[in-house]
C-alpha cells in the first residue's frame, strides 16, 4: 500500500513539492536554500548561520547516523526547515543518542522527506533562493500563496542566535585571551581557538567597545552568523571603533561586516554558497583549498578601492571575494569556514595565521 503525502512545500513563484513529514508537525515560512555536503547534517541542523532558512539536502539519504551529543554548533538549532530525498529514522551508528526527526520535534523544526530534491535544487540554482511556505498536503494553494504574500521573514536574526550574556571557553596553558563576538558562533570555531592556546570568552553581539576595552583582550574574533550582514549595524560599529586597536580575524558574517566596516559593499547571492566543496585560491600562495561554506552574502571586490582592503582569495567556480586582509592593520577575514574541516586541513593554516599575529602585535607592543 502506498502512503499518502501528509506535507508539501509551496514556493513564493508558485511551485509546490509533496512528501511526508518528519520532525516537527508545524507550518513554516522561510527562505529556501540547498546545501551540497554528503555528510553532516547535525552540523547544518545546529549551526546558527541557517536560521529562518530550509535547507534542502543535495545528498538523497539523510538521517543514517542519527544525532550524536558532541557533535552540536550551538546548543539550541534554529533551522527553519530540512527537505530530503530520503530520511532513515533508524540510524546505525554506536555514538548516535537520539534521531534527527526526535531534535527536530524538540526544537520545532518541520522536515519533509520523499521530495525530488535534484529537481528542486534545480529550481533554485536556476531561479534563485526564496521564501517558502512548510504547510499540511491538504492546505488550500490559494491560503498557502496568501501566506507567503503576507509574511515577511525577520531580520532580527543575529539577535535571536547571539548569547544574551558572556560566557567562557578555556583551555590548559593559554597563550593569549580572545574576545569572540556572537553573531552565530559554531561551537567547532570555540574549540578550535582552545586548540591554538587562547582562553576565549564569547560576547553577545551588541556589546561595547568600551566593554571589550574593559576586558583587556589580546584580539578579537567576529563570528560566523546568519542573514544580512547590513542589518548587524552594532558589529559594524565595533569594528570601526577597534580596528587598527587590536588583532581581528573573522569569518563568514564577520569577513562581510569587516568589509562593511572599512567601507566597501556587500550583495546577495543569487543562491548562495553552502556545501564542503569548494575550490578557493589563495592569491598570495597560489594553492587551491577545498572549503566548506555557508553564506547567502558576499563582498563586493569592485567596492574595495580606497577602503585598504586587499584581497586573498577568490571562489574559483564564481570568481567571488573569499578572502581579505587590511593594509595597514592586523586584520583579515575569509567569507569560508577553516573549522568546519575541508580538505580536511587545508584552511587550518588560518588559525595559525591569526596566532601569529597576536605574537607579532604582543612583540612590538
Amino acid at each position: 500500500m502506498v502512503r499518502e503525502f501528509d506535507r508539501k512545500i509551496v514556493l513564493e513563484t508558485g511551485e509546490e513539492y509533496y512528501g511526508y513529514g518528519f520532525g516537527a508537525h508545524v507550518d513554516a515560512v522561510t527562505e529556501i536554500v540547498f546545501n551540497t555536503s554528503m555528510v553532516g547534517y547535525q552540523e547544518i541542523l545546529s549551526d546558527p548561520s541557517y536560521t529562518y532558512q530550509t535547507v534542502v539536502m543535495t545528498y538523497p539519504l539523510i538521517g543514517n547516523y542519527g544525532i550524536t551529543d558532541e557533535d552540536f554548533e550551538t546548543k539550541t538549532p534554529t533551522l527553519g526547515g530540512m527537505v530530503v530525498r530520503e530520511y532513515n529514522d533508524f540510524p546505525s551508528n554506536f555514538r548516535y543518542t537520539k534521531t534527527l526527526s526526535e531534535i527536530m520535534e524538540e526544537n520545532r523544526i518541520p522536515g519533509l522527506s520523499g521530495v525530488d530534491t535534484r529537481k528542486l535544487t534545480r529550481s533554485i540554482r536556476d531561479k534563485g533562493s526564496r521564501k517558502v511556505l512548510i504547510t499540511d498536503a491538504d492546505t488550500p494553494y490559494d491560503k498557502a500563496m496568501e501566506i507567503l504574500r503576507t509574511t515577511e521573514i525577520p531580520h532580527d536574526a543575529v539577535s535571536l542566535v547571539s548569547c544574551k550574556k558572556r560566557w567562557y571557553a578555556r583551555t590548559p596553558n593559554p597563550q593569549f585571551n580572545i574576545i569572540a563576538v556572537d553573531c552565530g558562533i559554531k561551537l567547532n570555531i570555540v574549540r578550535s581557538l582552545n586548540h591554538h592556546g587562547c582562553n576565549v570568552t564569547v560576547v553577545p553581539y551588541n556589546t561595547t567597545a568600551e566593554t571589550i576595552e574593559s576586558m583587556h583582550p589580546d584580539g578579537i574574533f567576529i563570528s560566523n552568523g546568519p542573514g544580512d550582514p547590513t542589518d548587524v549595524t552594532p558589529v559594524i560599529e565595533l569594528i570601526r571603533n577597534l580596528h587598527g586597536r587590536y588583532p581581528i580575524f573573522g569569518i563568514c558574517l564577520g569577513h562581510q561586516m569587516i568589509a562593511l566596516a572599512y567601507g566597501a559593499k556587500t550583495f546577495k547571492l543569487r543562491f548562495g554558497h553552502r556545501g564542503g566543496n569548494h575550490p578557493v585560491k589563495n592569491l598570495e600562495t597560489g594553492k587551491v583549498e577545498i572549503t566548506s561554506q555557508n553564506h547567502s552574502y558576499a563582498v563586493d571586490l569592485n567596492s574595495l578601492e580606497g577602503t585598504g582592503l586587499i584581497p586573498t582569495h577568490v571562489n574559483l567556480l564564481d570568481g567571488t571575494c573569499e578572502g581579505l586582509r587590511s593594509e595597514h592593520d592586523p586584520v583579515f577575514s575569509v567569507q569560508y569556514h577553516p573549522e568546519s574541516a575541508p580538505g580536511p586541513h587545508d584552511s587550518e593554516y588560518l588559525f595559525d595565521r591569526f596566532i601569529n599575529l597576536l605574537k607579532e602585535v604582543k612583540r612590538n607592543a
